[in-house]
């Protein structure tokens, strides 16, 4: 094993990560949040210190083996989430260490798991460090690194191998590090149109950067504890949806439809089966909840995120109630119709559609209601348990 180029690399990889600790800092500076300074300054500093203590001289021998590859990357992530999650604990918004990696982690790997219970108590210049994490890791640091800072002498693919996930990796121009750039171009250009997009729609900068981080690494980190749904807005949903959609895709097809190569680009197998994929998930998940809750879409709700969420509490109910059975605790959960609330206004044209729909031709009252609740809250149905009862005056049975 090369030991000074595995050495040389990780300084050149801690030399990025310092950098990219400037982009939060300046967005804390912006924002007034001065109390983060330290937080970003110190490990950025201490980073920048490593770096340059491993990487000032290059080694004689720069050759990566495959083995040499696998180790960076190993102790890419495991570094660079270690000292990414300094910024939390030196903040104090995340002080356990062990949360902070966990977060970090998840950021990096776009996994999209969180520790949080309060995002939204987050400073914005956490905020951004936590999606922007995803951003960088949704392309690979070790990609963005031999982009910006090439490396080797042509045996990089090794690096980019261990990186990369997927069936195939491969390289669209002769030198690796100019692969790499292209990449990132594309990468670059796409995120700046989905910020483009939901800025034009209405979301304020910040949102929506925070927002294109996590559709870019489709890790989905908010800065919203309601996520998207928060917005109450089917046009960022659509957007989100749609570039969350072509960021999964490889994006050396991209480079072959920039060159005009369409035989090639719609002839990859990979894209065939993702597409493929999605689409039978997408339409099967539709075809599930939409004889149940589809009704929502004529009262011009936003349908992704309302009716994902209404279809999943039966399969939660139930889930609850074998897990709690155990404890004698019973779990049941009541499916309301068309009831008058603030999200259900019933002005004429909705009430003509809901006669058209509802066996029972008009909305429920709260108070019809209350019987259910009560015999699911006595003793009379302690023999009952994960059921779910649609009181929706016939709805569900049409």
């Amino acid at each position: 094993m090369n030991y000074r180029m595995v050495a040389f690399v990780l300084g050149r990889i801690f030399a990025v990560e310092a950098g990219l600790m400037l982009f939060p800092l300046i967005c804390a500076m912006l924002y007034g949040e001065w109390y983060l300074l330290p937080a970003f300054l110190l490990p950025a500093a201490l980073l920048a210190v490593l770096g340059f203590i491993t990487s000032r001289k290059t080694p004689k021998n720069t050759t990566i083996f495959a083995r040499d590859g696998l180790a960076i990357v190993a102790l890419v992530w495991v570094l660079m989430s270690a000292f990414g999650a300094l910024p939390f604990v030196i903040s104090g918004e995340i002080p356990s260490f062990i949360d902070a990696f966990f977060e970090t982690v998840s950021g990096f790997t776009t996994t999209g798991s969180t520790i949080l219970t309060d995002v939204e108590a987050l400073s914005h210049g956490t905020l951004y460090w936590r999606s922007f994490s995803h951003w960088v890791g949704g392309m690979g640091v070790l990609v963005f690194a031999m982009a910006v800072l090439p490396m080797t002498d042509g045996r990089a693919m090794h690096l980019m191998r261990a990186e990369i996930p997927g069936p195939t990796v491969g390289k669209i121009s002769s030198k690796l590090s100019d692969s790499a750039k292209i990449l990132y171009a594309i990468y670059f250009a796409m995120t700046f149109v989905e910020v483009v997009l939901l800025c034009a729609g209405g979301m304020p900068l910040f949102d929506s950067l925070i927002h294109t981080f996590g559709t870019a690494g489709t890790g989905g980190f908010s800065n919203k504890g309601l996520s998207v749904g928060a917005y109450n807005n089917p046009y960022f949903e659509i957007v989100i949806g749609v570039f969350m959609l072509l960021f999964g895709i490889n994006f050396n097809l991209y480079y072959f439809l920039l060159l005009r190569h369409f035989k090639e680009a719609f002839a990859s197998e990979e894209m065939r089966v993702y597409l493929g994929i999605v689409a039978f998930s997408t339409l099967t998940i539709t075809a599930n909840i939409a004889s149940m809750y589809g009704r929502i879409a004529s009262f011009h709700h936003p349908i992704l995120a309302y009716n994902t969420t209404k279809g999943a509490v039966p399969n939660f109910t139930r889930g609850l109630a074998q897990e709690w059975a155990q404890y004698g605790i019973t779990v049941n959960a009541i499916g309301p119709g068309e009831f008058p609330s603030e999200m259900m206004v019933f002005d004429d044209a909705a009430l003509e559609e809901l006669k058209k729909r509802c066996p029972i031709a008009r909305p429920g009252k709260i108070e019809e209601l209350c019987g259910q609740l009560l015999l699911f809250a006595s003793e009379n149905s302690a023999y009952t348990t994960g059921q779910t009862i649609y009181i929706d005056g016939g709805w569900t049975s049409v």
